[in-house]
């Protein structure tokens, strides 16, 4: 029963891939946190840093995760299959029986709604996790600094990775707590 949860619930998730993992986030959160209580939502941001850190799309980064949390690796594998499943089958009717699919006018329309909506998925997911960040003044600014620097890249239309940000973030705060924990270490001695 639980696997079959796993595959059915992941591959409703995959059936509505519409902007890719990003926009996925909160229907993932909805699920799996709300609904089915599978995880935390502190799980589900440190799972959503670690999905974004690591190789591959993050919503199948959830998913494998969240799986294996469930099932281990047998759980990892079928909600892995499930949230691709749907979107590998659609992707592959639409490149077997439709020639210029983009091209249809209706497909264009929705599509173009369907950007909107994706866009709105994004802000809601990243202003769920603003507001369950555990605020520190050190965090805070990392959240305005990589923000401006986003920003930035994206006006000066500079061609710059966000993995690049997110390393030097992690580098600071490292950096930050290792001198801090100094500290404490010889201030107790």
């Amino acid at each position: 029963m639980a696997l079959w949860e796993l595959f059915y619930t992941f591959a409703k998730i995959g059936l509505f891939t519409f902007g890719g993992g990003y926009a996925m986030i909160p229907i993932i959160e909805n699920i799996c946190v709300e609904e089915k209580k599978w995880i935390t939502h502190d799980e589900m941001m440190n799972l959503t840093v670690i999905a974004e850190s690591t190789p591959g799309p993050i919503a199948i980064n959830c998913a494998t995760f969240i799986g294996y949390r469930k099932s281990k690796l047998l759980g990892s594998v079928v909600a892995t299959i499930g949230m691709v499943l749907p979107s590998l089958v659609i992707i592959y009717l639409i490149s077997q029986l439709l020639d210029n699919f983009l091209e249809i006018t209706w497909v264009a329309h929705a599509l173009s709604g369907i950007k909107v909506a994706v866009g709105i998925l994004i802000v809601d997911a990243a202003i769920k996790m603003i507001k369950k960040m555990k605020k520190s003044a050190l965090s805070v600014a990392f959240l305005i600094v990589a923000c401006a620097v986003m920003l930035a890249v994206d006006v000066l239309s500079i061609r710059f990775s966000s993995i690049y940000l997110m390393l030097a973030i992690a580098l600071i705060s490292l950096i930050v707590f290792t001198i801090s924990n100094s500290r404490k270490t010889s201030s107790k001695t």
